[in-house]
């Protein structure tokens, strides 16, 4: 009677998840499905060219992207995408450690940085232009221009707000400094770092496009512009709709690795809203 009882609750729980993955699926694509139908019936009655209907953006991306369009324009932009947010992490959090830490250091380099902040990252591009030439680095250079500072000032305030008592604790242990980095002060602000990145990630998906549509002769930004330049209406949508599917891929893939890497910190949440 017992193991009957265990077994109908195993499968009344695992109904209960099933439906609640299946609600939080419905509910994700209900929005979306309901505004390519608005869009779909708005288009049917209009004779705007501008404003094509989904089904002919579908079938443009089809024929655009579907080929060798991917491997000359695609996959560059991914490239260079890729690689300056992984340039951007790395130097932001390296020199932003540095920064929290050292106290003298950040009161020096603090102005600097407010200035450099301040200033536009596509203000920089013909500056860049003139120095690296029209190269797969200078796009770079620009992500990295506008994608590592909420990386960088958010470890920097994230390494400041280091809790006092567990640095006093770590001293009178006689921890050392590579400990007292790897198990205190980077896991102590990897909430705000993985702020930042998420951040980061936006602005040099932004900055991605908007490097190659200056002076290019391929990637996703040069891709749209030539559409656009030549009146192909279908195929312009389409790149914005591929640009679209790229920034909702990179958002899940951070989703997964911020799950990961902050477990224990959604853990202490979960606990203490308990």
């Amino acid at each position: 009677m017992t193991a009957h009882t265990g077994s109908v609750a195993s499968t009344a729980r695992g109904r209960g998840i099933g439906f609640r993955v299946g609600a939080s699926f419905l509910h994700a694509l209900g929005l979306p499905f309901l505004l390519l139908v608005i869009w779909g019936v708005a288009t049917s009655t209009s004779t705007n060219r501008f404003f094509p209907g989904p089904l002919t953006i579908f079938e443009a991306f089809v024929d655009t992207w579907v080929g060798p369009a991917f491997v000359e324009d695609v996959l560059p932009s991914l490239y260079r995408l890729g690689f300056g947010i992984l340039a951007s992490i790395v130097v932001g959090v390296a020199v932003g450690t540095l920064i929290g830490l050292v106290r003298w250091l950040r009161e020096l380099l603090e102005p600097l940085l407010e200035f450099f902040r301040a200033i536009p990252p596509p203000v920089l591009i013909p500056v860049v232009m003139l120095l690296l030439g029209i190269t797969d680095t200078m796009k770079v250079v620009v992500i990295v221009s506008g994608a590592i500072w909420p990386i960088l000032l958010n470890t920097i305030d994230g390494v400041r707000a280091t809790d006092s008592v567990m640095t006093e604790t770590a001293d009178s242990f006689q921890v050392t400094w590579w400990e007292r980095l790897r198990f205190l002060v980077l896991p102590a602000a990897s909430p705000r770092i993985m702020a930042g990145v998420r951040q980061g990630l936006s602005v040099a998906l932004i900055l991605m496009v908007i490097s190659e549509m200056f002076a290019s002769s391929s990637g996703l930004g040069y891709r749209i512009a030539y559409f656009q330049r030549n009146y192909l209406i279908a195929e312009m949508w389409s790149g914005i709709l591929l640009l679209g599917l790229v920034g909702v891929f990179l958002a899940v893939a951070f989703g997964v690795v911020e799950r990961r890497v902050l477990r224990w910190y959604h853990g202490i949440r979960e606990v203490s809203r308990a």
